[in-house]
């Protein structure tokens, strides 16, 4: 029995085209814990059910929203997801505490460099900033939000590169559904995404 049930919100219009997160899911939908959910499959016409939507965050104890980094955003479905499902009055506001105590972040994979992401850098800011509305929308909701597993530079990335991040990425959710990760360092505003340093932020339990 997975101790956090994990919910991976997937959205990518193009995904025959990313050989990078083709690899990431290949590695985690056996997970035991782990739900991948791909809302471009699910839901090509953009009509949203919002009460599926809902159930399925209340299933769950954490959501990853997993996409490719477009316009320092997300894919136009993701956002609006977050437009529709997480409602007020549901997920925030007076009476919206439906979400209050669960756990959230970004997995997002962005063609430039880390370099890039960087003050002085084409991007000026570093992945986690630019995420800064989503940090703050789940925060709004009572949600718990976790730095991002990034992956940068995947214009250029060669086969190794995929496979070492697809890796990180397994162990990563693994020791999310087995209850190993330290949610405490994982947030912590140092730490720019969580696999530069995921001994960091996963226990090793003696």
């Amino acid at each position: 029995m997975a101790e956090h049930r994990v919910l991976i919100l997937f959205a990518h219009p193009m995904l025959q085209r990313s050989r990078t997160n083709r690899k990431l899911i290949r590695g985690i939908l056996d997970i035991e814990g782990v739900t991948f959910h791909d809302l471009y499959e699910e839901y090509p016409d953009f009509n949203i059910n919002v009460q599926r939507e809902q159930a399925l965050l209340l299933e769950h104890d954490v959501f990853l929203l997993q996409h490719p980094f477009y316009w320092y955003s997300t894919p136009a479905l993701l956002k609006e997801w977050q437009d529709l499902v997480l409602e007020h009055g549901w997920a925030y506001g007076r009476e919206g505490t439906a979400l209050h105590g669960k756990i959230a972040s970004s997995v997002v994979t962005a063609g430039g460099s880390e370099e890039a992401y960087r003050p002085g850098g084409m991007g000026r800011y570093e992945v986690r900033r630019l995420l800064a509305p989503i940090e703050q929308t789940f925060k709004l909701c009572g949600v718990r939000y976790l730095a991002p597993f990034v992956v940068h530079g995947t214009h250029g990335i060669d086969k190794e590169g995929i496979e070492k991040h697809a890796a990180d990425y397994q162990s990563y959710l693994k020791a999310m559904t087995a209850g190993s990760v330290d949610f405490i360092a994982a947030e912590a505003n140092d730490l720019p995404f969580v696999n530069q340093d995921l001994n960091r932020v996963i226990r090793v339990e003696a």
